[in-house]
């Protein structure tokens, strides 16, 4: 991976895109790959599948937090726990959409979460959104209503759930910027692996099956891919402003397009290209047109 990563980075550089830009274009590939993987078990119960990658998860952050000689506990506990409940849920459903939908599909409804957590914060953080905000929204909406109805693979059931596991994100969003400058990155990021983990392990005698041959490849690499996704996530957001590298984040439908078609012969119905088009469309136009862009249009790519 480190060598994959050199040689992207120095085509990338050559053609002028800067570090920031190129750290998130290689940690939106990282997700990608990480949720082509998690379509390879589709077999295995989403829960099943949230408890492999959240543990694997939690050891990558706690090697993580003793290098750095932070305090792994916190202090702010309940929001940490809240945070961790929150992002569980949208994880779990997420899983779920990507195993029952097309990849670019699934992919491209969870990009609905910054919707959601501009409203939220409207309670919750007592920031303002801006009113053709409220247009880009409405399209980004539209879009989603004419991916269901113009694919036949997707159910209202799972469109629902896919729209609750980005409202749920929203909610674990807030949760985490009410946290900006009180806790260490990776303490945040522990507590939400550990609630997954917790809750995948209480959920295994109810659901377990047991994973077969490539199958524990799959889940490993899921949590691998997570991980690096999330550390060139990091560098990409402490290299520039959020502003300057978000709409590199929305390279993840692309990804996802060009993913299931290669390994997936998995290609969106007819005209449920436009409404991928309305949705990552209405989301660029929110980030570019936003009075407060850094920190109203946040890099939302940890999967909850």
């Amino acid at each position: 991976m480190p060598q994959f990563a050199n040689w992207a980075g120095g085509i990338m550089k050559g053609i002028g895109i800067t570090p920031g830009f190129q750290s998130m274009l290689l940690s939106t590939f990282c997700f990608s790959l990480a949720n082509l993987c998690v379509k390879f078990v589709s077999h295995l119960p989403a829960m099943e599948v949230v408890f492999f990658r959240c543990s694997l998860g939690v050891l990558f952050c706690w090697y993580g937090l003793r290098s750095s000689g932070a305090d792994w506990l916190g202090s702010s506990r309940l929001i940490l726990a809240l945070r961790g409940v929150f992002g569980t849920f949208a994880l779990f459903l997420f899983f779920t959409t990507l195993q029952n939908m097309p990849l670019a599909s699934a992919v491209t409804i969870a990009y609905l979460s910054p919707v959601f957590t501009a409203v939220l914060a409207m309670f919750l953080l007592r920031e303002d959104v801006a009113g053709r905000q409220w247009m880009f929204f409405g399209m980004a909406f539209l879009g989603v209503v004419l991916i269901e109805r113009f694919d036949p693979r997707i159910s209202p059931v799972y469109l629902a759930m896919g729209v609750a596991s980005a409202f749920f994100s929203g909610v674990a969003y807030n949760l985490v910027r009410s946290l900006r400058g009180r806790e260490h990155p990776l303490v945040v990021v522990l507590h939400f692996q550990f609630v997954g983990a917790l809750a995948g392990l209480l959920s295994l005698p109810f659901i377990w099956t047991m994973p077969v041959g490539k199958d524990w490849l799959w889940l490993g690499l899921i949590a691998v891919f997570s991980q690096f996704g999330q550390i060139f996530l990091t560098n990409a957001l402490q290299s520039e402003k959020a502003s300057s590298v978000s709409i590199a984040g929305y390279s993840g439908v692309v990804y996802g397009l060009m993913l299931g078609w290669m390994f997936l012969e998995d290609v969106p119905a007819g005209l449920s290209f436009v409404g991928i088009a309305l949705v990552v469309g209405g989301m660029i136009a929110s980030i570019y047109f936003s009075k407060k862009p850094e920190a109203e249009q946040e890099i939302h790519l940890t999967q909850a």
